[in-house]
């Protein structure tokens, strides 16, 4: 079997894998691999099929393989039929599915190599995930090259976090050295770590920008309720607590500084060091 070049950009969309198996008729296998739900899906493979077909001329199996729940739904038939107004059927286009989450997990491990990384999201429990990658561990340790080894480890990685959180995805590969040493998992790593750092800076300044603005107000109407300091809490745009900043030696009180920004008020009346 030999993957080849699938792009059909020129009409649509390029497709996410197409196989040429070499039999004595040789024919096309076309997957398609969903995360999520896509009610279209059923007509785009019927187009990416006529045009594979048209392209190479031979026959096309279309796959598509749903990686959790979450991408199955009622156009998940495995048909694509066409009728006319008068309910005549012309056209019936047939693909077959595979929900990952329904295949025993026996039966994934038992398969290629190519398959591995999608034995975590089989049906598996998560107290069999242990045994699950130890046997992982000894197929691609005794079967794959280790730049194959490193870059099925990376793709268990990535598709366990469909079903896993990333704390449990991180324990359970904390010991496969052969990920740890993929550029591609150092990428992964690198660009989260930048992302924490953006999120964390930027996290610090907005709360910077609420104490300064509830120490400012303090000093000019006195202590601000607990209703006041909560709907401060919950602005999230930092050029909206400078604003209200601002707006301090422009109003009399914290009720006045909220309608300003249009925050939400508590109830009940003020204290008189907030008049």
């Amino acid at each position: 079997m030999d993957v080849i070049d699938a792009d059909l950009s020129t009409v649509i969309a390029e497709a996410d894998k197409i196989i040429r198996v070499r039999d004595p008729a040789p024919w096309l296998v076309h997957l398609e691999f969903q995360a999520s739900y896509d009610p279209d899906l059923g007509n785009r493979l019927l187009r990416y099929s006529v045009l594979l077909n048209g392209r190479h001329g031979i026959p096309v199996r279309s796959v598509v393989v749903l990686l959790r729940p979450e991408a199955d739904g009622p156009g998940m038939t495995g048909i694509v039929s066409h009728v006319l107004p008068e309910g005549e059927r012309y056209l019936e286009f047939r693909y077959t599915i595979v929900r990952v989450w329904q295949k025993a997990v026996e039966s994934v491990l038992k398969r290629g190599l190519g398959t591995l990384p999608l034995a975590p999201l089989a049906n598996v429990e998560r107290n069999e995930l242990p045994r699950v990658i130890d046997r992982m561990k000894g197929r691609l340790s005794s079967e794959a090259t280790i730049q194959e080894s490193r870059t099925l480890w990376v793709a268990t990685y990535l598709l366990m976090g469909l079903r896993f959180s990333l704390e449990i995805a991180s324990q359970m590969l904390q010991g496969v050295q052969a990920m740890k040493e993929s550029v591609t998992y150092q990428a992964i790593l690198a660009e989260g770590k930048a992302e924490g750092k953006a999120e964390g800076k930027a996290e610090g300044s907005l709360e910077e920008a609420r104490k300064l603005l509830l120490r400012l107000g303090s000093k000019r109407f006195g202590r601000a309720r607990q209703s006041a300091v909560a709907s401060i809490q919950t602005i999230t745009n930092l050029r909206q607590l400078e604003d209200l900043s601002d707006k301090l030696f422009n109003v009399s009180n914290w009720d006045e500084l909220l309608r300003s920004a249009r925050l939400p008020r508590g109830n009940g009346r003020r204290k008189r060091s907030s008049k």
